[in-house]
């Protein structure tokens, strides 16, 4: 009999990496500095009227040709080996997992970032993941940017937990996300699922989440930095990004899976009660 499915669904900048994946290695290539970069995707975005995740991907693709950088997929995945953790990431997954185990539980991790796809491919961490959503582009035969395949931002993020939530998830399928299906089949119900982010670009998500009983988990550097996910109880928890045993989210962590493991011990009891009852 198969385990019951939790989900960890993480954003990646600032809430798994130190900082945004593209000021590691490609703005510093670009000669640019990443306020200098980012002022110039938003100041893009504000002119055309263009959403701000297509905007830093056509300007990515725009200075990578003029500075003759390859935006190839196997050299952003290079370039996402230059990606820096939190402490305690690269030994939370192994952990977690096991303590997930410990109660029954199968643990899947994914991310859903506003990031680029090929850059966490490249990233040591990579394969701790069930799936990974992120931005990407359509290339040419020359292996050359060409469109974008799939931008990602606030309020599309919501889509992928409900890809997640109902099984779905090969992108190019969307009768199937769209059709009726009941709770029994879908592969991780709402309230299996586990949010963890750092700012507004999660916020519809925790909200999402939360709604239908998942959890959500804000993180941070500094308390101060995204407070308002608490004055405005985004949050079930606000943690500082530190994944080490013991520590404030593994802690949390451990908790929410307690609960789960709980509710659902409880509903295998009640419908055996049921059961029992029928046959007497």
């Amino acid at each position: 009999m198969s385990k019951p499915i939790v989900a960890l669904i993480y954003d990646f900048d600032n809430t798994l990496s130190t900082r945004d994946m593209q000021e590691f290695t490609f703005i510093p290539a670009l000669g640019m500095k990443a306020a200098e970069f980012w002022a110039k995707t938003d100041e893009l975005a504000h002119q055309a009227q263009m959403d701000h995740i297509l905007a830093y991907m056509y300007l990515m693709a725009r200075e990578a040709k003029d500075k003759k950088i390859s935006l190839s997929r196997e050299s952003l995945r290079e370039m996402g080996k230059g990606v820096q953790f939190f402490k305690g990431v690269r030994e939370w997954f192994k952990r977690i997992n096991a303590y997930g185990d410990s109660l029954g539980l199968e643990v899947r991790h994914y991310i859903l970032s506003c990031g680029l796809k090929p850059m966490v491919e490249g990233c040591d961490i990579a394969d701790e993941f069930y799936n990974i959503f992120a931005c990407d582009y359509l290339y040419d035969d020359n292996d050359e940017p060409l469109w974008p395949s799939i931008a990602i931002n606030y309020t599309s993020k919501t889509q992928f937990l409900y890809r997640i939530n109902k099984g779905v998830e090969d992108l190019g399928e969307d009768a199937k996300l769209n059709m009726y299906m009941s709770r029994d089949e879908r592969v991780v119900p709402f309230d299996q699922m586990v949010y963890i982010g750092d700012g507004l670009t999660d916020v519809p998500s925790m909200k999402l989440v939360r709604q239908r009983g998942g959890y959500a988990i804000g993180v941070y550097k500094k308390p101060t930095d995204s407070t308002y996910l608490v004055n405005q109880n985004r949050v079930d928890f606000y943690l500082k990004c530190d994944y080490t045993d013991g520590s404030g989210i593994d802690t949390a962590m451990k908790a929410i899976f307690g609960q789960i493991a709980a509710k659902l011990n409880i509903k295998t009891l009640s419908a055996a009660s049921y059961k029992s009852a029928e046959t007497k």
